[in-house]
């Protein structure tokens, strides 16, 4: 029997989200077992029950309601909106975060000996895809005929089966397009996972629990997207050492025991640390250069 009181949310059960929404799930403090075969599972310390399904089914659970919350691709949300407003359906949703994850694009790809200059090269082409809406839409705006086949998988094989002249899928590294003799011409939709809400009466009791997920979400992306420096620095070479750290925090500085020419500076920057910046601290005299990853993070 379903309890009202906690708070669902929706994932994919295998694919490319999979593991990366688990692993955000429990970082995010939720003790949950997730090795277990169950479509549905509940939470051991907070009121939620996680529900494994398609991800083409994600939008639809929370745009009606059956779930609060779902982490799905943005391409797969925007499909399905599209879906829904072509059979006169409702889609009330809201995205509340966009995740670091799942990044991709979705483009149309030909094959490797085929001639193309540009988007009329496509004109009255036949092409493949598992995305009709989003393509009819890419398409239709640039006033470009073509007949549409539907495939729900392996769309790379259809221009070699004698299917379809050109194909529109996911692309994450172009290795799969390459290894079936393919390549990207266009890119016609870039996406990533987000985090989506159905909108409507929800209890309070389930808004504080989205509220605290939202924070813990935000600080585990923070923390993945900086990295905590330590070091010693001569004193007098602060501001040049500060300048070499962009995307940092201001830092703080601490004295050392028995050393009044030098200081210990902590500081957290959200850019990337590259040797050559630890090479340039080292030449303005720095020494004890750390670079650290950062599990959690809360502003």
């Amino acid at each position: 029997m379903i309890n009202n009181n906690r708070l669902r949310i929706a994932i994919q059960k295998s694919g490319r989200l999979s593991d990366d929404s688990k692993k955000l799930l429990i970082r995010c403090g939720i003790k949950i077992n997730l090795e277990r075969q169950r479509l549905i599972t509940c939470a051991e310390n907070m009121s939620i029950d996680v529900m494994r399904v398609r991800d083409d089914d994600i939008p639809g659970l929370v745009m009606d309601g059956v779930v609060e919350l779902g982490i799905v691709g943005k391409n797969v949300l925007e499909e399905s909106l599209l879906s829904r407003r072509a059979q006169g359906k409702d889609a009330l949703y809201e995205i509340l975060y966009q995740l670091d994850f799942g990044v991709c694009r979705l483009s149309l790809a030909i094959p490797q000996d085929k001639h193309y200059t540009n988007l009329q090269c496509l004109n009255n082409n036949c092409i493949a895809t598992s995305y009709p809406y989003l393509l009819k839409k890419y398409l239709n705006e640039k006033k470009i005929n073509f007949k549409s086949f539907l495939l729900n998988g392996s769309v790379e094989v259809a221009p070699r089966a004698g299917l379809a002249d050109a194909i529109c899928d996911l692309v994450s590294t172009g290795g799969t397009l390459e290894a079936n003799g393919l390549r990207e011409v266009e890119v016609i939709y870039n996406s990533n996972a987000c985090l989506i809400c159905r909108t409507g009466n929800i209890s309070n009791l389930k808004k504080n629990i989205i509220k605290k997920l939202i924070i813990r979400i935000q600080g585990i992306i923070t923390a993945r997207e900086s990295k905590y420096i330590m070091l010693h620095a001569p004193s007098d070479k602060l501001n040049e050492v500060i300048s070499l750290l962009q995307g940092a925090e201001c830092p703080t500085i601490l004295k050392l025991a028995g050393d009044n020419s030098r200081v210990a500076m902590h500081m957290v920057s959200r850019e990337s640390i590259f040797w050559e910046t630890m090479e340039k601290l080292k030449s303005l005299g720095a020494s004890s250069i750390l670079v650290l990853p950062i599990e959690k993070m809360m502003e």
